[in-house]
């Protein structure tokens, strides 16, 4: 059985800080699943004079192994491992990038009440860069840091305690929404504050809410 919503109770009285993930958060993972899943391992195929399906499980393999790390998010690590621009290619099928409904008045909402808003993202920062040009949400940030300035991947407790340092927020005042538990259960050990998670990460799967966290759709959902 489909777990059900544990919907979230905080009130913004108890939060200064908001921390939000990028991908499947605040934008649309069906770029990125779709970009690593079927786009790369199609070019890849063409290029070794491989099938379709020989390349997927050949990449596959390749992203498992460093799954949760920061090589996993790194262009140029995968553009040497594979022999291909892949920061060009992702700008091939950049028009794939969407911002999810609702997240544009959200961090409206979020700045009217008078929150700090940072972007965290395990992203490398050329892909960071490709999307911020794509979606024009930058300017809704006070900070943006990508897990590379940190040396960690979220995934990793150490992450939280240079986050903090470098960012200069109270933890337990502080809200992270992002699409992934592990993220969030790192983020729970390191002891921040309030914890939500995004459950319809991509739009072409449906809604899976978390059996351990607040969940929400959308972000409207936040807006009081």
């Amino acid at each position: 059985m489909p777990p059900t919503q544990i919907k979230p109770t905080f009130s913004w009285s108890q939060i200064d800080t908001i921390l939000l993930d990028m991908d499947g958060t605040l934008l649309d993972k069906y770029f990125d699943d779709h970009f690593w899943e079927e786009y790369v391992p199609k070019i890849f195929a063409e290029t070794n004079d491989l099938s379709d399906e020989e390349a997927r499980k050949i990449l596959l393999q390749r992203y498992q192994r460093v799954e949760s790390t920061l090589q996993w998010c790194d262009l140029d690590y995968w553009s040497k491992q594979l022999d291909l621009d892949i920061p060009e290619l992702k700008y091939k099928v950049a028009h794939l990038i969407k911002v999810h409904p609702y997240v544009t008045d959200f961090l409206q909402y979020a700045r009217s009440i008078n929150k700090t808003v940072c972007l965290v993202t395990n992203a490398h920062s050329k892909t960071l860069k490709i999307k911020m040009e794509k979606t024009a949400l930058g300017s809704h940030f006070d900070r943006i840091v990508c897990a590379e300035e940190m040396g960690y991947a979220k995934e990793q407790p150490e992450f939280w305690n240079k986050l903090e340092r470098h960012l200069g927020y109270d933890k337990t005042r502080t809200l992270l929404a992002d699409d992934t538990e592990k993220v969030l259960r790192s983020a729970n050990q390191y002891g921040i504050g309030f914890l939500l998670f995004v459950a319809r990460p991509s739009s072409r799967i449906p809604v899976k809410f978390s059996r351990e966290f607040p969940s929400i759709t959308y972000f409207n959902e936040l807006i009081t």
